[in-house]
């Protein structure tokens, strides 16, 4: 745009300078044609040419003008471009600077989580480990309680005396009777035996349950005539138990029934085995 404009300018001056010596050659020309007479003619044509040179000034002036106002508009236009470009830059840099402060957190932050991601996994193996631990520990407990309980406390329909847990048979059927045969045999599918009466607190204690009249204990006679053996194959050792002229039987009644009513000893009588009575089982917690 400037080369342009500077084109223009040359150009005028050019045209100025044309019309200058044009009005000069004219001077002379029409000063030796003309005579005195000529004067009015002459200044008219001085006028005229002053007029037409004023006219070229103001063209030029005008130009001139433009020139200027268009190299102060531009001038203001590069500062205004210069200066967005300057806070753009400014900008640029402040966004990279925070850019590059971001990149740097979030690098941090992914070093923080792989460090946090392997406690992690640290942790959950230890959990683990610890959580199979606890199990098997659970159920060492749980088995050593069962065995503890199964030496410690009796099961459900059993009652504890001393060391030993008993069961009578009208517990869950309070109507079933059974030969003495098959009531050992009730007792040795429960793990346990037809009672062994050993001492008088023994003996009181069945008293005591009195839930049925008389029942079978685990005395017999039936392998051997007269002698009288515990099913665990003890001998018997209190006959003060048996009630006056027991046991009466001989061969025919070879096993004992003890009655609810008995207070102590005296009061056993035997009976025969096929008979159908009530019966006690006893097993040990040990």
């Amino acid at each position: 745009m400037d080369d342009y404009i500077n084109e223009e300018v040359i150009e005028e001056k050019k045209v100025i300078v044309q019309n200058k010596n044009r009005a000069k050659k004219r001077t002379k020309t029409e000063t030796h044609r003309s005579g005195p007479g000529d004067s009015g003619r002459r200044l008219y044509r001085m006028v005229a040419v002053s007029f037409g040179m004023l006219c070229v000034l103001q063209v030029t002036l005008n130009i001139s003008l433009r020139l200027v106002y268009d190299i102060s508009i531009g001038d203001s236009k590069n500062k205004h471009i210069s200066l967005h470009k300057m806070n753009m830059t400014k900008e640029r840099d402040q966004l990279q600077m925070s850019y590059n402060g971001l990149t740097k957190e979030r690098d941090q932050l992914q070093m923080s989580y792989n460090r946090l991601t392997k406690e992690r996994d640290q942790l959950q193996t230890s959990y683990n480990g610890l959580t199979k631990e606890r199990d098997q520990l659970e159920r060492e407990r749980d088995n050593f309680q069962k065995k503890f309980e199964e030496k410690t406390c009796c099961s459900n329909g059993w009652m504890r005396f001393e060391g030993s847990c008993y069961y009578i048979s009208t517990f869950y059927i309070s109507t079933v009777k059974n030969t003495w045969d098959h009531a050992r045999q009730d007792c040795l599918s429960k793990g346990a035996d037809l009672a062994i009466i050993e001492s008088k607190d023994e003996q009181m204690f069945i008293n005591g349950l009195k839930s049925v009249s008389h029942v079978w204990i685990g005395l017999t006679d039936s392998v051997t005539e007269g002698t009288w053996k515990w099913v665990d194959g003890t001998p018997l050792t209190t006959p003060r138990y048996w009630r006056s002229g027991e046991p009466n039987g001989g061969g025919l009644e070879n096993c004992v029934v003890v009655p609810y009513w008995s207070s102590g000893q005296g009061d056993w009588w035997d009976d025969q085995c096929s008979n159908r009575e009530y019966w006690i089982c006893e097993k040990g917690l040990l």
